[in-house]
């Protein structure tokens, strides 16, 4: 993997973390009814980073869930015969909510078809809106993003990388060829 270029540094990345809280809010005219699941593993710093930043805005809390999409991926038995799967834990209501789910990066569709499977299993929303902090095109289902940090159009053969402090010990968002 060769480095290319870097796209989000920690300032551009608050910033597009700011935007799409400040978005949220405006799309459904207040967060009375809203709710973030952060999909395993860098949606779930990124769903926290973004409810705080709803408490900064608003003066309220929204709840954020973590959920895992392991065991509801169509290329599971590709995967692994023993695939590793991390928490869920939505401790909350998810019936007549909004649920924002929040992840990385958005490319084929397939991670947002396997939330949207395992958060009906939790409930019934009364919708589902997705946010992610970098969109990179190719998809292969019909789905799109409702809240964009940054669009960053790739080819078949580049790979973006999204490194979160809490779990890289950086903030930084880059393209690398493969």
């Amino acid at each position: 993997m060769e480095f290319k270029a870097l796209i989000l540094d920690s300032k551009a990345m608050n910033r597009s973390i700011t935007r799409i809280a400040h978005e949220i809010i405006e799309k459904n005219k207040g967060i009375s009814d809203v709710v973030l699941v952060g999909v395993q593993t860098r949606g779930v710093p990124l769903a926290n980073r973004i409810a705080q930043s709803i408490k900064e805005i608003e003066g309220n809390y929204v709840d954020v869930g973590v959920l895992d999409i392991t065991l509801y991926r169509d290329d599971l038995t590709k995967l692994d015969e023993n695939p590793i799967v991390k928490e869920t834990k939505i401790d909350f209501s998810l019936d007549d909510k909004v649920v924002v789910l929040i992840d990385d990066v958005i490319y084929t569709g397939r991670t947002v078809r396997a939330a949207m499977d395992a958060i009906f299993e939790k409930g019934r929303p009364q919708a589902i809106q997705l946010g992610v902090l970098i969109d990179r095109g190719h998809r292969e289902l019909p789905i799109r993003a409702d809240f964009v940090g940054k669009n960053v159009p790739t080819s078949q053969k580049e790979i973006i990388k999204v490194r979160l402090t809490e779990i890289d010990h950086i903030d930084e968002v880059a393209i690398y060829d493969k």
